[in-house]
C-alpha cells in the first residue's frame, strides 16, 4: 500500500486590516483588535453602510516596482505582497527549485472592481479611446495568480480558483490535491480581495447583508451574537507556503503545521442563503476530517466561517452541532478583519495555522449576548492558551460552495 504524500505549512504571507507581517497579524488577533473602521477610499456618507475593515496604508512598492505597480489592480498588488512575504517566511529561495515543481494558485472572488468602475465612468464620460489597454488585465480574476508567479519567476501549475467567500480555502485545497498528486513540490495557494468601492458597497448594501453600527465600527462585525446585523466588507491577501514534507525536510524548512485534509460539498440550495440545517457544510467537515484521519475529538479549535449575519451564524452553527457531540472552542476571526470575500478562507487558514502551533485560540471579538440558536464556546473576546493538536477552517461561499481544511500540530 502506498503511502500517501504528506502537506506541511512552511511560510505565511497575509496583508489585512490588522497587520500585514505573520507577526503583527497573529499579534493583533490574539490580542482581539478590530480593523473596522469608517471607510477611507471613498466618500461614504451618503451610503446605509459607511464603515469597513480597510487595509491602512498599504504600499505596493514594498515588494513590486513602482512601473510594474502601476500595470496591476489593487488585488493584484496585494496577493505579490503576501505572495513575497509568505515566501520570505519559508525560508525558501525560488533560485535553487526547479523552476516547473513550483506552482502558484491565487484566487479572488469578484477581480477587480476598482479598475472596472473607474474606466467604465471613463468610458461612459469619453467614449472608447478612454479605457486603458491595462484594464482588461487588471479586471480578469485569474490576474492576481499570474502576477505572482510573473513576479517571484514561477512556471509550475498556475491557476485561480473562484468561489466566493470560498475561494481561498478552495484554492489552498486545490494546491494541497496538486502536491499529494505529484504535479508540484511546493505551491504559493491563498486567496486576495480588494472590492471596498461604491459599486460593490451598494450591492451588499441592497441584499441588506451589511451591518451599520456606523457609529461604532470596532464593534460591528459580531459572530454568533444575538445582536448581530450584518457582515463588515474586509479588504486583504492571504497567501501559505505549502510543500510536500519530504521536500521540506531536504531543505531543513521550519513547519508551521501540516495541512492534512480538505473537504468540498454543494449545498445545491440558494444563490446566497445556506441550507438552515447545516447539512451539508456539516459534510464538507466531515470529509475534511476523513480526508486527514482524524476523528472529532481530534478537532481542538474551529476557525469559523462566521460571518455576523443571521442566517449564516445560525446555519453553521447546526453544522457543528451535526458534527461534534460535544463541540470544540470556535471562533471567528471576520470579528475583527471583516469579510475578506475571496480572502477569507487563506487568512483564516493562516490563522488556524498558526493556533496550531502556538497553542493559543484567537477570540471572537464584540461578543456580549449569546443566541440560544448558537449554543458554542466562542471563546468570547479573549484568546485563550488551549491543547490544539488538531482543528478546522470552514468556508462557506454564496451558491453553497463549501470548503473546509484540517490541520494537525506537526
Amino acid at each position: 500500500m502506498m503511502t500517501r504524500t504528506r502537506v506541511v505549512v512552511t511560510g505565511i504571507g497575509v496583508v489585512t486590516s490588522i497587520g500585514s507581517t505573520r507577526a503583527s497579524f497573529w499579534a493583533a488577533l490574539t490580542n482581539g483588535v478590530s480593523g473596522v473602521a469608517t471607510i477611507r477610499a471613498f466618500d461614504a456618507s451618503p451610503y446605509e453602510t459607511r464603515i469597513a475593515a480597510e487595509v491602512p496604508d498599504f504600499d505596493p512598492l514594498v515588494s513590486i516596482p513602482h512601473k510594474v505597480a502601476k500595470r496591476m489592480a489593487r488585488n493584484s498588488q496585494m496577493a505579490v505582497v503576501a505572495a513575497t512575504r509568505a515566501v520570505e517566511d519559508a525560508g525558501l529561495d525560488l533560485a535553487l527549485e526547479a523552476p516547473l515543481r513550483v506552482g502558484c494558485c491565487v484566487g479572488t472572488a469578484a477581480g477587480d472592481y476598482n479598475e472596472l468602475e473607474s474606466q467604465h465612468a471613463g468610458f461612459l464620460e469619453r467614449g472608447p479611446r478612454a479605457v486603458s489597454p491595462f484594464c482588461v488585465p487588471k479586471v480578469i480574476p485569474n490576474m492576481p495568480a499570474g502576477n505572482v508567479a510573473i513576479a517571484l519567476g514561477v512556471h509550475g501549475p498556475n491557476f485561480a480558483a473562484i468561489s466566493a467567500c470560498a475561494t481561498g480555502a478552495h484554492s489552498i485545497g486545490m494546491a494541497t490535491t496538486m502536491l499529494r498528486a505529484g504535479q508540484a513540490d511546493v505551491m504559493l495557494a491563498g486567496g486576495v480581495e480588494s472590492t471596498i468601492t461604491p459599486f460593490v458597497l451598494s450591492g451588499y448594501q441592497s441584499m441588506g447583508a451589511l451591518s451599520r453600527h456606523n457609529d461604532e465600527p470596532s464593534v460591528a462585525s459580531r459572530p454568533f451574537d444575538l445582536e448581530r446585523d450584518g457582515f463588515v466588507m474586509g479588504e486583504g491577501a492571504g497567501v501559505l507556503v505549502l510543500e510536500t514534507l519530504e521536500h521540506a525536510r531536504a531543505r531543513g524548512a521550519e513547519v508551521i503545521a501540516e495541512l492534512a485534509g480538505f473537504g468540498m460539498t454543494s449545498d445545491a440550495f440558494g444563490i446566497v442563503q445556506p441550507v438552515s440545517d447545516g447539512e451539508w457544510s456539516a459534510a464538507a467537515m466531515q470529509m475534511a476530517m476523513d480526508d486527514a484521519g482524524m476523528s472529532p475529538s481530534d478537532v481542538h479549535y474551529i476557525n469559523a466561517h462566521g460571518t455576523s449575519t443571521q442566517a449564516n451564524d445560525r446555519s453553521e452553527s447546526q453544522a457543528i452541532l451535526r458534527t461534534f457531540s460535544a463541540p470544540p472552542p470556535v471562533s471567528s476571526s471576520k470579528s475583527m478583519i471583516g469579510h475578506t470575500l475571496g480572502a477569507a478562507g487563506a487568512i483564516e487558514a493562516a490563522a488556524t495555522a498558526l493556533a496550531v502551533k502556538h497553542g493559543v485560540l484567537p477570540p471572537t471579538i464584540n461578543y456580549a449576548t449569546p443566541d440560544p440558536d448558537c449554543p458554542l464556546d466562542v471563546v468570547p473576546n479573549v484568546a485563550r492558551d488551549a491543547r490544539v493538536d488538531g482543528a478546522l477552517s470552514n468556508s462557506f461561499g454564496f451558491g453553497g460552495q463549501n470548503a473546509v481544511l484540517a490541520f494537525r500540530k506537526f
